[in-house]
């Protein structure tokens, strides 16, 4: 089952990639093209800057609606009152994410197999996202791009939304739609755009 309003793009930060240009001008642009999905993904700030970052990009996020999830952070999730957590399959197990966080928090898990989608599912998790498909660098740690057909077999059998990551760019989204992905998962495909806003509107086009 989708939850209610789940926005079929979904944007990760990263503020090292957003070619010098500071991270809330960048979500700024995001959001007000239409974007309403943001994960804050900072993985190498403190605990204390990243509560501060959070801080500092909540009245933007409010401003325009948007749902923004935090990463890995479950005890951020609960202090900042975000609109859920996103784990890794290394993460604390999403059943007790989701006792935690309770019913009305989202839950996503990054996934790189069924396998690992359906533990996700049955574990409570609201969606899962699934990568790499393409070849990209920051993703290649992750072992060799999925392809369509592992992503179309992962839809069939998943019951939960399923996002495509790695190397996605609007060329590809047609391609991953029609193998069955309910939405598409970007990094620098968005932040490192020279024109931010019309990149998210190609992108938010292209998944209505």
């Amino acid at each position: 089952m989708t939850p209610p309003s789940l926005p079929r793009l979904y944007l990760i930060t990263d503020r090292h990639q957003t070619a010098q240009r500071p991270l809330a001008s960048v979500l700024t642009q995001v959001l007000e093209a239409g974007g309403r999905f943001i994960q804050l993904r900072e993985k190498d700030l403190t605990t204390r800057a990243l509560c501060r970052l959070a801080r500092d990009l909540t009245p933007i996020l409010s401003a325009h609606h948007a749902q923004w999830i935090i990463n890995d952070r479950i005890d951020l999730a609960l202090a900042l009152c975000t609109s859920g957590v996103h784990l890794r399959t290394s993460s604390l197990p999403t059943a007790v994410a989701r006792r935690l966080l309770g019913p009305e928090q989202l839950i996503g898990v990054s996934t790189h197999s069924l396998d690992e989608i359906k533990a996700a599912e049955s574990e409570g998790a609201d969606f899962v996202v699934l990568g790499p498909m393409y070849d990209t660098l920051s993703k290649r740690m992750y072992g060799d791009p999925l392809g369509l057909n592992i992503l179309e077999n992962a839809c069939r059998r998943s019951r939960i939304p399923i996002y495509a990551i790695g190397g996605v760019t609007p060329e590809r989204v047609p391609e991953l739609r029609e193998s069955g992905a309910y939405g598409v998962a970007v990094i620098s495909s968005i932040l490192q755009a020279p024109h931010i806003a019309q990149t998210t509107k190609t992108f938010l086009d292209l998944l209505a």
